[in-house]
């Protein structure tokens, strides 16, 4: 009975001390936590703010191959960003360059690391790479091709060496009922990792169309400042996912060095998303410029697209165009409909649109190697230079397979926007 006694006051001690110990009380008035910092999302550079909203989703004229894979329903999409252009050369070529540089500080030794950091090993980027420098020459020898695969002996980079350890959190699967008990214990299970070589495939252009001369394409686009702002192509949907991950890494890493709040990641759309900022804002209209024609008062085409049989020149572009060349919807956004097809996050199944929800519409399939090719198809839209202009319409929507990389799809990010307005602020 003593010992009883002890352990009812040894716990009511503990219960006075919790409350007499409060810091910030508020003269005992429930005021929240104090000292939080002041938060305003400012938009990430390149993009434009989509505010939230509903339209009735599908094709907005008739489905001409009768597929019925794009049926009309009314959806609901939560405020977000989106780049104002696709990823251009030069962006992604941002990526390819760091992916690279990390190998050659990680080569050099632990003078360029700094300490193991939230998002892995922090590198000291202030310092530079000279990589002719003859006292890295023979470090850094790994990186180059081998002497056998040089052209006219020149020392060239390995891109097959270019590879990113990249990491996610599958919270879809942490969500399911049947591992929450797992999710409790421990919770690694859901973090996915994968390595991926990211370098475009720039003989894309020359694989996809066998009897046509695409050469000079393949020797250039990637490469020469000239298609510095033209979008990057060759990139398969894993890559643009990729990309996505590290751009975010990128700019949180930033705001958590500076002691600020982290934002958001990075993403590819969903085609809801894609859909919804088309549009501008037009419900039902099958054009991001508005009416029904894809030319102007003046007879000009108003996208990058195959307009006739055979005549890809008429509408002043060839392959791809520069970003911007054509004007943007009411939403700001360039190249909607044409240039190149964007992949978005979503898995192509025929039925998704009569399954999905109709808040924030959703439908994702992680494929692995063995699955059969029909569960690693990803839904792509916007139409590019090389389709008739049915695949321009905004609700037109097709597909190709995660891990191909065509001369004729690119991708622009996306973020969803912390709260549900920016009036909110």
């Amino acid at each position: 009975m003593k010992n009883k006694k002890i352990y009812l006051l040894a716990c009511a001690s503990i219960v006075v001390l919790f409350f007499s110990g409060c810091g910030n009380s508020g003269n005992g008035e429930l005021i929240g936590t104090q000292g939080r910092t002041k938060w305003y999302q400012a938009d990430p550079f390149g993009t434009v703010f989509i505010p939230q909203g509903s339209f009735v989703m599908g094709a907005s004229e008739q489905d001409v191959p009768y597929a019925q894979t794009a049926p009309q329903r009314t959806v609901s999409v939560q405020a977000f960003y989106m780049d104002d252009t696709e990823i251009t050369n030069n962006e992604y070529r941002q990526f390819v360059d760091w992916v690279k540089d990390s190998i050659a500080h990680k080569l050099i030794g632990d003078e360029h690391i700094l300490d193991e950091g939230e998002y892995g090993e922090r590198i000291d980027w202030s310092l530079k790479i000279k990589y002719d420098d003859e006292t890295n020459k023979e470090t850094l020898e790994e990186m180059y091709l081998p002497e056998h695969e040089r052209f006219y002996k020149k020392r060239e980079i390995d891109t097959r060496r270019l590879n990113f350890e990249y990491y996610w959190i599958d919270l879809k699967s942490a969500a399911q009922r049947a591992n929450r008990e797992q999710g409790q214990k421990d919770r690694s299970v859901f973090i996915k990792k994968d390595v991926l070589n990211i370098f475009p495939d720039t003989l894309c252009w020359i694989h996809e169309y066998t009897y046509s001369y695409n050469d000079p394409m393949t020797n250039m686009y990637f490469w020469h400042p000239s298609y510095d702002e033209y979008p990057v192509v060759g990139v398969s949907w894993k890559q643009a996912r990729a990309f996505c991950i590290w751009r975010s890494r990128l700019l949180n890493s930033f705001f958590s060095e500076s002691e600020r709040p982290t934002v958001q990641e990075f993403r590819l759309p969903t085609e809801t998303e894609w859909e919804y900022a088309a549009r501008g804002g037009l419900d039902g209209s099958p054009f991001p410029w508005g009416g029904p024609y894809i030319r102007n008062d003046k007879g000009c085409f108003l996208g990058n697209f195959k307009p006739m049989r055979g005549n890809y020149v008429c509408d002043g572009g060839f392959h791809t165009l520069r970003v911007r060349t054509y004007a943007p919807n009411d939403f700001g956004l360039y190249d909607m409909a044409g240039n190149v097809s964007e992949w978005t996050s979503n898995a192509f199944e025929e039925s998704a649109y009569n399954f999905s929800h109709d808040l924030n519409p959703d439908y994702e399939y992680e494929a692995t190697e063995s699955d059969p090719a029909a569960l690693k198809r990803k839904v792509i839209r916007g139409g590019s230079w090389k389709d008739i202009g049915y695949y321009m319409q905004t609700g037109s929507r097709t597909y190709e397979y995660q891990d191909t990389s065509k001369c004729y799809v690119g991708f622009r990010c996306v973020m969803s926007f912390l709260g549900r307005d920016k009036t909110d602020f």
